[in-house]
């Protein structure tokens, strides 16, 4: 059995954009002290249009340990936390091909 060239590059999209937007989180908490959150939008002004970056990769992520957070505390129900889910994953895998994208045009 061959795995699809088109597969291991989706394939390597996904997990590229979920690492990505995971290191970008938590460096965002690192570095501010605050959790990388939605609510940064809601801020208004400058601070919020800085943030617009920041949320747009960090979203993946963000929107997992929203769920998992909601399924645990709030009990959920579990098709949410695979619409989520499903969400989150095409989010990654275009967070990671760009991003994939980015590196190649840099090393080029």
């Amino acid at each position: 059995m061959t795995v699809q060239p088109a597969a291991l590059e989706a394939l390597k999209s996904l997990a590229v954009g979920f690492s990505f937007a995971g290191l970008l989180a938590s460096a965002f908490e690192l570095f501010t002290a605050r959790r990388a959150g939605f609510q940064l939008l809601q801020g208004g002004g400058l601070s919020a249009l800085a943030s617009v970056p920041v949320v747009i990769f960090c979203a993946p992520f963000l929107i997992l340990r929203n769920t998992a957070r909601g399924r645990r505390i709030e009990r959920r129900p579990l098709v949410f936390v695979m619409l989520a889910s499903l969400i989150a994953g095409v989010w990654s895998m275009a967070s990671g091909r760009l991003v994939l994208d980015l590196l190649a045009a840099m090393v080029t």
